[in-house]
């Protein structure tokens, strides 16, 4: 009963293997058809694949053919080898592997496709040999590894691709070998960079062997030429996941933080400037447009001063003198945000007069309303300010408001409690500063005599 049948170094041709040869022979185990001249040009299916009735055959070697132009295997070459466990196909100079030839070989656990010109592999070329324990793809064409990431060989033990042109060897790569325990990549160009960090990382803390691993020498780039792989610096190529955490959850916290405390204490000053931003627009939008003043004064004042405006400054100003205010109570429009009825009715008036006092000073909405008055004083450059004093204020008094003391050293004020022996002299000097051009380069009115005090 013939089990092993050796035809090496003989001139058997393709067409001398026919399955009638082989058609007895059901107990062959092992066959070797070395340095023959079997040829194949095409991945076209045999009508009669030779090895059909060999379906004890375990071992099929067709390495070294002496012709080296076997192209590329019929797809169904391999039909009928239910229990090959090892195909050897070195230095038969094949093109090209067909993706369906490994369906007959279910059990294949050794496969040898060294020195072949095979430029491409296609991963699905291993689905039908999930029991594959060891790969040899040295000397061949192939540019990288790549078609190992879908290959699934779990169970792959060894593997040799000695002297290819492999210069990056990916983590992906070698993650998908989870069984490997020997690997030789001697004798290939690597690139010393970053793209091999996870490789030589790898190398360092893995528990396959890799085989000569410290004599793997660069050829990328020139001048890094010769180079260990090993010595390669990569702590520049790290990247350190919980300093990043640290400083990612760091800044987190930091702009939280800001955030509320920008709500807190600076939530009103944002929207002010919010608002003289738009109000920057609005300017230059209408730069050329004569403004169009729907009232002679915006009258600024706090709640607890409203019975003066109404009993003294109103009857006098507009019952009298005819000129139009703008009120709160009176003109603002019902449902907008307040911060938009001030700039509208300041922007909307060719004046504003604050009437200020100890809670005047102390409302958060009436500084609002002097800050964007004095915006608009500094931006138009315009005298459209009237500051009328209700209380006598000291200057010490004034300290915490920097606003207020800057405009007192340089504007005029008019002050009721000095004007209770002369009243008439204060609404006089009142008509006159609403009647007064707004130009700031012409000469302005001295609306009282001022104390030294308030220097």
């Amino acid at each position: 009963m013939l089990t092993e049948l050796l035809l090496q170094s003989n001139n058997i041709r393709e067409s001398e293997i026919t399955q009638e040869v082989f058609n007895e022979l059901n107990n062959l185990t092992r066959l070797v058809l070395l340095d023959n001249h079997i040829k194949y040009n095409s991945n076209a299916a045999l009508p009669k694949p030779p090895f059909s009735h060999l379906f004890r055959l375990e071992v099929l070697a067709m390495a070294g053919q002496s012709s080296r132009i076997i192209g590329s295997l019929p797809r169904n070459f391999l039909q009928g080898l239910t229990n090959l466990l090892v195909f050897d196909t070195r230095n038969v100079q094949i093109l090209s592997l067909h993706q369906d030839i490994f369906n007959y070989t279910p059990y294949l656990q050794k496969l040898d496709i060294s020195t072949n010109e095979l430029t491409d592999v296609s991963p699905h070329l291993f689905d039908p040999i999930p029991n594959l324990l060891s790969l040899y793809i040295s000397r061949t064409t192939l540019q990288s590894l790549d078609f190992l990431n879908k290959a699934n060989l779990t169970k792959l033990e060894f593997l040799q691709a000695r002297k290819n042109h492999y210069s990056v060897i990916t983590e992906e790569q070698l993650d998908s070998l989870s069984g490997l325990f020997y690997l030789d990549l001697q004798g290939n160009s690597f690139t010393c960079n970053c793209d091999n960090s996870g490789f030589i990382q790898w190398i360092n803390y893995t528990k396959t062997q890799v085989y000569d691993a410290y004599n793997f020498v660069c050829n990328y780039p020139l001048h890094l030429k010769g180079t260990k792989l090993l010595d390669l610096d990569i702590r520049s190529c790290s990247v350190d996941v919980q300093f990043l955490y640290f400083i990612s959850t760091t800044c987190a916290t930091f702009l939280f933080m800001l955030m509320t405390f920008t709500y807190h204490f600076l939530r009103w000053q944002l929207a002010y400037a919010y608002h003289l931003f738009l109000a920057f627009l609005h300017e230059r939008k209408h730069r050329n447009v004569p403004p169009q003043c729907h009232f002679d004064a915006f009258v600024s004042y706090n709640a607890h001063d409203e019975l003066w405006v109404l009993r003294e400054l109103l009857p006098k100003l507009e019952g009298e003198q005819g000129w139009k205010l703008c009120l709160h109570h009176r003109d603002f429009q019902p449902g907008k945000p307040i911060i938009d009825n001030i700039t509208e009715a300041i922007y909307a008036s060719r004046k504003t007069i604050c009437v200020i006092s100890r809670r005047y000073l102390e409302s958060e909405w009436c500084s609002r309303e002097i800050q964007v008055a004095s915006f608009r004083l500094f931006d138009e450059h315009k005298d459209v300010l009237i500051l009328v004093f209700l209380e006598d204020i000291p200057i010490y008094e004034l300290s915490p408001y920097y606003r207020m003391r800057k405009m007192l050293k340089k504007r005029s004020f008019l002050s009721w409690p000095r004007a209770v022996q002369c009243t008439n002299l204060f609404w006089e000097n009142l008509r006159q500063a609403l009647k007064a051009e707004e130009d700031l380069g012409g000469e302005r009115l001295q609306l009282t005599v001022e104390d030294s005090a308030w220097r």
